[in-house]
């Protein structure tokens, strides 16, 4: 019998390769062979990921001040400002860090806002019940091995999908792009230098680990393939958080979410300044249906002077800000602002899951029973804080979830998903 050999040709594909086997190979060797070069492959890449993992972990939690156990279960990691994952980007490398912004939009404290939130004001993160972070160092949600594992690439971990920006265009209506499905409204035309709403929070039920559902404001500038955002509200993420609950996030991307940015400081590019709010953290308590509504409180800006694109949670000092230096289109201003919902339907056997938007009720339900927005205001170029003109409202599916607006500035919106009329 003649000498058994294999080849083997590497593809251009991960893991894919091309086997030539000598006519002299017998059946059982050659099986016995296959599979040692399949359980070696396989330990490979298991090793391969290991690494990538590991390496991520140690780019994101950075050395720590001090560690808080929070009730929800969450580790809160303070971590001097100054070593935070935004200056591992290479553009922020010898960025001075700007605690303030240099001008605040006018009319930021209304008087008559603030009353009215005293009953609905939502009460600390839940982790400060067990400590705060010193000075000179900023609140971070610790990323733990499962958080990454659940990605499904280390490259991908804490990244939407490229086309998730609701996009209001006549050839877009009804369509749902990667699952994503949209009920907001939106103003668009203008130069833009920032968005402000506030909206109440709730648990809406999300049936699959890799589907979320959110609430939030965007700020938008750029074509669709080079797209910049900046993205601010509450979310239900299984799939990056490993659980259920209402949490608050930030995020963002200059190429239309093909590799740059990501939720919260789950990369380089936010620079965080407040000690006291956590990305990420879990936020309580939340709306019930009929009940006590509760909600935040959030607006994002450019500050005229820097260029830098500031966020601002509640009425405390501000959270952070985006360097201007991560967009092109965002440097000047915003062409598009949005306010409302998406979910994520992965319509399963062909039909729609049951996950949530807002509270799960339909807009016309009203007042205590449907989520809503209210006083939404955009920045205009003097830096002042007005009520949008023009407004317009757009979903993708009406039927599963839909938006209105109503009296004293309220718009509702959110639906139950899976329902007789959304099969």
């Amino acid at each position: 019998m003649g000498i058994c050999f294999v080849f083997i040709e590497k593809g251009l594909k991960e893991g894919a390769m091309k086997v030539y086997v000598s006519m002299s190979c017998d059946l059982v060797a050659l099986s016995l062979l296959m599979i040692s070069l399949w359980c070696t492959e396989a330990i490979a890449q298991a090793t391969m990921q290991q690494l990538e993992v590991r390496q991520l972990l140690k780019r994101l939690n950075k050395p720590i001040v001090k560690s808080i156990k929070s009730p929800d279960g969450d580790i809160i990691d303070c971590v001097h400002i100054s070593h935070q994952p935004a200056f591992d980007h290479p553009l922020l490398k010898n960025h001075t860090i700007q605690m303030m912004p240099s001008f605040s939009p006018s009319g930021l404290y209304d008087e008559n806002e603030v009353a009215s939130k005293m009953e609905s004001r939502s009460i600390p993160q839940l982790w400060h019940q067990n400590g705060r972070c010193p000075e000179d160092t900023i609140p971070i949600r610790r990323t733990k091995k499962d958080d990454v594992l659940r990605a499904s690439s280390v490259e991908r971990y804490g990244k939407k999908s490229p086309g998730t920006i609701p996009n209001p265009t006549p050839s877009y209506s009804q369509v749902s792009v990667n699952g994503h499905e949209h009920a907001v409204v939106f103003v668009e035309g203008g130069k833009y230098l920032g968005a402000k709403a506030l909206i109440n929070v709730w648990n809406p039920m999300v049936q699959e680990r890799n589907e979320f559902s959110l609430s939030q404001l965007w700020v938008v500038a750029g074509p669709s393939e080079q797209l910049n955002t900046i993205e601010s509200g509450w979310h239900v993420n299984p799939g990056l958080y490993g659980d259920n609950k209402t949490r608050l996030f930030t995020y963002w991307t200059s190429d239309g979410y093909r590799s740059t940015g990501c939720y919260n400081l789950g990369c380089s590019g936010f620079i965080q300044v407040n000690k006291d709010i956590a990305l990420g953290a879990v936020i309580s308590p939340i709306s019930s249906y009929g009940g006590p509504q509760y909600e935040v409180t959030l607006l994002i800006s450019k500050d005229p002077k820097s260029g830098n694109w500031w966020l601002q949670y509640e009425n405390l000092s501000p959270l952070g800000y985006w360097p201007s230096s991560l967009f092109r289109y965002l440097s000047d201003s915003a062409s598009l602002i949005e306010w409302g919902g998406e979910v994520v339907n992965l319509k399963l056997n062909g039909q729609h899951t049951s996950t949530q938007m807002g509270s799960g009720h339909f807009p016309g339900e009203g007042s205590g029973k449907a989520s809503y927005l209210r006083n939404i205001q955009i920045v205009d170029q003097s830096n002042n804080l007005q009520a949008p003109q023009g407004i317009k409202s757009f979903n993708t599916r009406p039927t599963c979830y839909d938006v209105h607006s109503a009296d004293k500035g309220y718009i509702y919106y959110g639906g139950p998903g899976r329902n007789p009329n959304c099969p």
